[in-house]
């Protein structure tokens, strides 16, 4: 086929064979030429109540053809209407383990689009997992996500079956929810033979099946070492989310907003968030070795009459905090708080952490905040000053129309470019 083939008369309103450039974000299909020597390509351009765009090419290396059709006058073999498809929330059936139950909720509560679908969580007599997910057929051609939570791991393994079946049932794109990214949190790559479990975790996680849509995509929220966002593979499409937003939100609904401080732990966690939080006085503490100890000193800003905001992505046991709060408040802090993404706490570490029972932050802290990343943590320290849960459910809810996004729009200009019957590809 070449720009001078040619055409219907009546299938067309004009014809132009001035060359045209393919941009990639469009909705692209390849149609076999006659006698399957080539491959002709056609780009849906655009969507009009009046007209129709499809720029075609062949693949023998001819000029493009810019073709603008009159649609029919009812919509092809049923097709609702395109615009709509295209402007309209995508749904998405939302799938999640059983601890996280209540953040799915949550999400489900956030948008009409996102419908909650069910999963049956049993074992067999030896301890293996007996899974079976609810209407396997009913979530055919639906966008599909699952909100999972490895919070240890025990319940990884009967996750990662889930996660591995969902998208081979013809499902039109798969997103995998991992708030909370476990593994090199603790890891230090210091000798030969030390291993990289979360390299382990994303070679796992790279390996996803692809579906219908084309390769998974990954949620994550300030994942610990910025590094480990390089160890997944090409069959998956991380999306590194931040839960700081909420932080800058709760941080403008204080009464004393204006006089806020922002304090670094170490210098890690200013080189992580020191852009999202630029426009608050910076206080950075470092840790140094004496001795056999590490101690926590200031190393620059000034405390003095502040209310202090301690800010890092996680807390384990809580000693680096704790001694940074005693730094903060010997330097004149008026108020001090934490916030962290990811409380873990284990052994119920939480509870070293007392309330400052009305400004006393040599006692304790004014507020704690965490998000919802790690539910058993929220379970634990509900109704508990100083804690106070930031919910991630709208910012997940926002991150599942993106990441379903690109599959409707690609599904779609298909579906409509299959349908035509296209008269000029013999």
């Amino acid at each position: 086929m070449s720009a001078s083939t040619a055409l219907p008369p009546p299938k067309f309103s004009g014809v132009s064979a001035t060359p045209t450039k393919f941009p990639s974000s469009k909705p692209t299909l390849l149609l076999p030429s006659k006698n399957c020597k080539s491959l002709t390509r056609c780009e849906l351009k655009s969507l009009d109540n009046n007209k129709w765009t499809v720029d075609c090419v062949s693949g023998t290396g001819g000029d493009p053809i810019h073709i603008i059709l009159k649609p029919p006058a009812t919509t092809p073999l049923g097709m609702t209407s395109l615009d709509s498809a295209v402007k309209t929330s995508k749904r998405v059936c939302l799938f999640y383990c059983a601890e996280m139950k209540a953040l799915a909720e949550r999400i489900a509560a956030e948008s009409d689009a996102i419908e909650l679908r069910g999963i049956t969580w049993r074992t067999f007599e030896d301890g293996f997992p007996n899974l079976f997910i609810s209407n396997a057929h009913g979530i055919r051609g639906q966008h599909v996500a699952f909100l999972a939570s490895f919070s240890s791991p025990g319940v990884i393994f009967e996750q990662l079956s889930v996660i591995y079946a969902l998208p081979k049932l013809f499902v039109s794109s798969f997103t995998l929810v991992l708030p909370f990214f476990p593994t090199g949190t603790s890891e230090r790559m210091e000798e030969e033979g030390d291993v990289a479990t979360a390299f382990t975790l994303a070679r796992i996680l790279s390996n996803i099946p692809i579906s219908k849509g084309g390769p998974t995509s990954l949620v994550i929220f300030d994942i610990h070492a910025l590094q480990e966002r390089f160890y997944f593979g090409d069959n998956i499409l991380p999306c590194f989310e931040s839960a700081i937003p909420l932080l800058l939100k709760r941080l403008q609904q204080l009464p004393d907003s204006d006089n806020i401080s922002i304090a670094f732990p170490d210098d890690g966690a200013w080189k992580r968030f020191h852009k999202q939080l630029q426009h608050f006085p910076t206080i950075i503490c470092a840790k140094v070795r004496e001795g056999d100890q590490r101690i926590v000193r200031l190393k620059e800003g000034e405390p003095n009459g502040r209310h202090v905001v301690i800010v890092d992505d996680l807390v384990q046991s809580g000693g680096t905090l704790i001694e940074c709060q005693k730094v903060l408040a010997k330097h004149g802090a008026s108020k001090i708080s934490a916030y962290v993404t990811h409380g873990i706490f284990p052994n119920r570490s939480w509870e070293r952490f007392d309330h400052d029972k009305g400004g006393n932050p040599e006692n304790g802290l004014s507020y704690f905040w965490i998000t919802d990343s790690c539910p058993q943590t929220v379970k634990e320290v509900k109704n508990r000053a100083p804690f106070e849960v930031l919910s991630l459910a709208a910012v997940i809810a926002t991150a599942l129309q993106i990441s379903c996004g690109f599959g409707s729009i690609f599904e779609v200009g298909s579906l409509f470019l299959l349908k035509l019957s296209l008269p000029w590809v013999k």
